[in-house]
């Protein structure tokens, strides 16, 4: 597989894809306050647009945050977090889709604009995720998109008042990267 190969995926008719900017923020919070939203991530209840403003003006040069958008609702949003030192090879990616806007194509169209930026774009070699085991849907995308289960984090992240099991998953540019044990 090549760089480029799968990651020239548009969004959904009446759908389009920018980078985030501070005027998000009003928008961005009330998708991130969605307990449905929520469900899947690893954001924290009631977060304020203050909070929010000061995340998305705080990521600097290691960070690219998408959002999806219908006019100007926003529907979904993802981001990557380049890791520095001797990792800046390596980030980590974060996304979520509204639950109305599900099954859509706009998370099959957010990853690709996502992995796109990462491999052809910034020098990243390795892709890093969390998904809780019980994010069937998500689990089954990132499948889809060549990532792979590479552990079984138990009780990693705490959602509904008990402790949930966690994937860790990973996308490399170059497969063959990297040391395997026998």
């Amino acid at each position: 597989m090549t760089a480029t190969d799968r990651f020239d995926i548009p969004p959904p008719s009446g759908i389009h894809l920018r980078a985030t900017e501070p005027r998000d923020a009003a928008g961005l919070t009330l998708l991130s306050n969605q307990a449905s939203f929520r469900w899947g991530t690893l954001r924290k209840p009631f977060q304020s647009e203050e909070a929010t403003r000061q995340w998305l003006t705080s990521g600097g040069e290691n960070r690219l945050l998408l959002l999806a958008l219908e006019g100007e609702t926003v529907v979904a949003s993802g981001g990557l977090h380049r890791f520095e030192g001797r990792r800046q090879h390596a980030a980590e990616l974060g996304m979520g889709v509204a639950s109305a806007w599900q099954r859509r194509g706009i998370g099959r169209a957010l990853l690709a604009a996502l992995l796109d930026s990462a491999f052809n774009w910034l020098q990243i070699r390795r892709v890093e995720l969390h998904v809780y085991i019980d994010n069937h849907s998500a689990i089954a995308l990132y499948e889809r998109f060549g990532f792979e289960r590479e552990g079984h984090l138990l009780g990693d992240g705490f959602r509904d008042g008990a402790y949930v099991d966690v994937f860790a998953m990973a996308k490399h540019i170059d497969p063959s990267v990297g040391s395997r044990p026998a």
